[in-house]
């Protein structure tokens, strides 16, 4: 199976990973950009500024008016808490070898491997949301559970994510297996209140484990909670499959197996079997009414945050 590979032409020996220099201000910039365009969009509606007081009625308890707000307005508005919150969103991330393709340095917004591209889109995410005051939770996973955060809103939580997300680049191990289903399984059964899920993994599962993969999203779905697949993968390297003609030599990152072959002998063979396994995994999301939305690392974040509004506009 040649889903998961690296070429060793490519691949880099790397003693330290560093992610990204400013995860909190990159995703600020990434959501600016986005929202910058949406009067084009159908969500022209949406607001740069969200609403982190509502009106006081009369009736209620004062212990929460923002005074000083009343002191600039002359209106009363209250403070809201997390547990006043729209939505709750838990983000899943698959941190196993193969999302450590393509091996790099350091992270930036023009050089993105697959964990960086699913941090990164996870933060702006976040940026969303917590201008909104929604709460979210965070799993991360490898071969075991590396990390589990239930859903808040406050700003200390906020930056306690960010931190786990740029964490993860630099956890990369090599050989590193991974069974999703197995920590989708306890993640259901953690999320306790109806929530939105999102999933960041590239899918490199063995066909043994694909529809224990489904059983367990599906384990997510009976408890409520809508679920939106990310597939995360390298457009031209892992769909395209666009190396030079060169004897190399191809690595699953996550068995350590390799195969000796010149690339255009078998890039038709190769493109054929990935885009049948793409389209599979589109039909099978389909019939666990599962959104599936394939990202290309190498592009823009645009197709996370609209699917992020729409699924939202949907969640009630």
């Amino acid at each position: 199976m040649l889903f998961n590979t690296s070429d060793v032409d490519l691949e880099k020996e790397i003693n330290e990973i560093v992610g990204f220099k400013n995860l909190e201000l990159l995703a600020t910039q990434v959501v600016e950009g986005f929202i910058s365009g949406l009067h084009k969009s159908p969500f022209h509606g949406f607001s740069a500024e969200f609403a982190e007081h509502k009106i006081y009625n009369n009736g209620e308890s004062t212990k929460h008016i923002d005074w000083k707000l009343f002191a600039k307005t002359d209106k009363l508005y209250t403070k809201r808490y997390e547990e006043e919150t729209n939505l709750r969103c838990h983000i899943i991330i698959d941190n196993s070898s193969s999302m450590h393709y393509p091996a790099l340095n350091e992270m930036h917004i023009d050089s993105l491997n697959k964990i960086g591209f699913a941090s990164l889109a996870s933060a702006a995410i976040m940026n969303l949301m917590k201008r909104q005051r929604d709460a979210v939770g965070m799993s991360i996973y490898s071969d075991r559970y590396e990390f589990y955060s239930n859903e808040k809103a406050s700003e200390r939580h906020h930056q306690m994510l960010l931190q786990q997300l740029n964490d993860a680049i630099g956890r990369s191990s090599k050989e590193v297996l991974t069974k999703t289903y197995t920590h989708l399984h306890l993640i259901a059964e953690k999320l306790k209140r109806r929530s939105l899920v999102f999933l960041f993994t590239d899918m490199f599962q063995s066909d043994t484990d694909e529809q224990k993969l489904f059983e367990a999203l599906q384990h997510l779905k009976y408890n409520k909670h809508e679920v939106v697949l990310f597939h995360t993968y390298d457009k031209e390297k892992e769909l395209k499959f666009d190396f030079n003609n060169r004897p190399k030599r191809f690595v699953d990152l996550e068995t350590g197996e390799h195969v000796n072959v010149y690339a255009d002998t078998i890039k038709e063979t190769y493109e054929t079997a990935v885009k049948s396994y793409f389209d599979d995994l589109a039909v099978k999301c389909g019939q666990y009414r599962i959104k599936y939305v394939p990202v290309d690392v190498n592009t823009s974040f645009n197709t996370i945050l609209t699917t992020y509004l729409v699924e939202r506009g949907r969640f009630g």
